[in-house]
């Protein structure tokens, strides 16, 4: 083994100083640099030969790790720290904008109604004789509904019948054999042929929008997924004082004859419609510091086997249940973030984990 010398400075009096060396076991053994080995000395190495020990072996210890790290990156290429800096890429989920239609529309409810009801009165007063109709039996304009006895005590009088006063369907038989009655006391009812109307009660902030003929979509809880359409046939003159709503009639079509009087109806009444906008997921939409915007998915044009998320300005437009129209920025069939997106910045590179299905057109 190689003996290591040391240069140190010897201080040999004021004005003057020589230049000595020592081995590293002279420093070890505690002895001054020159002096000879047969002096005793204290087998504890000083204060200062610590330091100078450690000095030398940190020194040859960094020295080597560097040559090693060297060494290593020529061997294996390693272009060093850009290597080590790793890119962030986001999870996201994706659809894909639709041209279509978009319709805004104000939810009612309300009940369905015959469309002409009257109401068969007797034209004496007397006890009913006899009745001569049924719940849901279909009569015509002049037929006999009921007859009335008007005899008194000691007074005998001929039947007098009741006749209906429209064609139609009784809804309704109040009047019961033996009861007495008036000419004011209805004996039957009958609903006219007109079809059934939905009865609305529209409130005071919606009037604007109410117009005749306006299309109508009608789903009732007693025919679940079915959906039968109407328009508007009737508006009232006048707001209610109480309710401060107007109200509003309906026709409904039903040509199965399914609908009954006094079903509860729920009502789309559509105030508008467009055609042919593009429309996204309305979770699509960014909006930051007074700026809409969505991120569209495109390929890197560095590396095309990644994905990158672009920025895009947009103009909305209405929003219907959840549904957003896109007046400006986007086209039909552009792959948009609706997923992840409150993450992204522009340029930053994705992972697309699902491609959801877009919007029915």
């Amino acid at each position: 083994m190689k003996t290591m010398k040391l240069l140190i400075n010897r201080d040999q009096g004021p004005g003057t100083r020589d230049q000595g060396c020592c081995t590293i076991n002279e420093i070890a053994s505690g002895l001054s640099p020159g002096s000879p080995n047969t002096s005793p000395r204290s087998p504890i190495p000083g204060p200062r030969s610590l330091f100078l020990l450690f000095s030398l072996f940190s020194f040859l210890f960094s020295f080597a790790s560097c040559e090693r790290i060297r060494e290593f990156r020529e061997r294996n290429n390693d272009p060093g720290e850009e290597s080590e800096r790793q890119v962030t890429v986001f999870a996201v989920n994706t659809t894909t904008a639709v041209q279509g239609q978009i319709q805004d529309y104000i939810a009612l409810a309300g009940d369905i109604v015959a469309g002409s009801t009257v109401d068969v009165l007797p034209e004496t007063a007397g006890r009913v004789a006899a009745i001569y109709v049924s719940v849901g039996q279909r009569v015509s304009r002049g037929q006999n509904i009921a007859a009335i006895d008007p005899s008194r005590p000691g007074m005998d009088f001929l039947l007098s019948y009741a006749t209906a006063p429209i064609s139609g369907t009784i809804a309704a038989v109040p009047g019961q054999v033996g009861m007495m009655v008036s000419q004011a006391v209805p004996l039957a009812r009958i609903s006219g042929g007109g079809g059934l109307e939905i009865k609305l009660a529209v409130a005071e902030r919606f009037i604007s929008k109410m117009a005749m003929n306006l299309p109508c979509v009608v789903t009732l809880d007693a025919w679940p997924g079915e959906t039968f359409l109407g328009r508007i046939t009737e508006l009232s003159p006048t707001i209610d004082l109480a309710s401060r709503t107007m109200e509003v009639r309906l026709n409904v079509s039903d040509p199965r004859s399914r609908l009954k009087p006094g079903m509860f109806a729920k009502v789309r009444i559509i105030t508008e419609e467009k055609d042919n906008i593009v429309k996204i997921p309305a979770s699509a939409l960014v909006s930051r510091f007074g700026e809409q915007y969505v991120y569209m998915v495109e390929t890197d044009p560095e590396n095309p086997e990644f994905l990158v998320a672009r920025k895009r300005t947009v103009v909305p437009g209405i929003l219907i249940d959840a549904v957003l129209e896109i007046q400006d920025g986007l086209t039909a069939d552009e792959e948009i973030v609706v997923r992840g997106q409150t993450l992204l910045e522009d340029g930053v590179r994705v992972n697309v984990i699902e491609k959801l299905a877009p919007l029915s057109p």
